[in-house]
């Protein structure tokens, strides 16, 4: 794989996938499903800090971009071109990739509370959310 797969991506399904995977994480980490577990699981056990300003925004953002971007160009190689080849790759990206990775910041990271949970919520989320982009970037390939 060279980077000239890029002119070959569907960029307007990759910024739809991008779109999607964020807007996952907004109701992801929402109070009303894995907000609260989350925080707790980092130690912020009420509230967020109060200053946390636009990188709270635009660091996820940004990150949901380039996993998007890296599974296109994975999409692309390897000729996935429907669906359920999308969800495929999403989940074989996820649970190959995002899991182990979340798994082992988790397993030393001791300054969290929760460590296992952290894990649990983060991984569950870029595993469903690359199954999502998956999904999406088959579809308009």
């Amino acid at each position: 794989m060279s980077l000239s797969v890029l002119g070959d991506l569907n960029w307007l399904a990759v910024v739809v996938a991008t779109v999607a995977y964020y807007a996952l994480g907004a109701i992801w980490y929402a109070e009303f499903a894995f907000g609260r577990a989350w925080r707790r699981s980092i130690g912020w056990e009420l509230t967020p800090p109060q200053r946390t300003g636009a990188r709270v925004y635009t660091i996820p953002l940004a990150t949901c971009f380039a996993a998007t971007l890296a599974t296109a160009m994975i999409a692309a190689a390897s000729g996935t071109d429907d669906v359920m080849e999308g969800l495929l790759l999403g989940l074989v990206v996820g649970v190959g990739i995002a899991l182990p990775v979340m798994f082992v910041s988790g397993v030393f990271d001791t300054t969290k509370p929760a460590p296992k949970t952290h894990v649990a919520v983060g991984a569950g989320f870029h595993v469903i959310g690359l199954s999502l982009v998956g999904a999406v970037l088959g579809l308009w390939r």
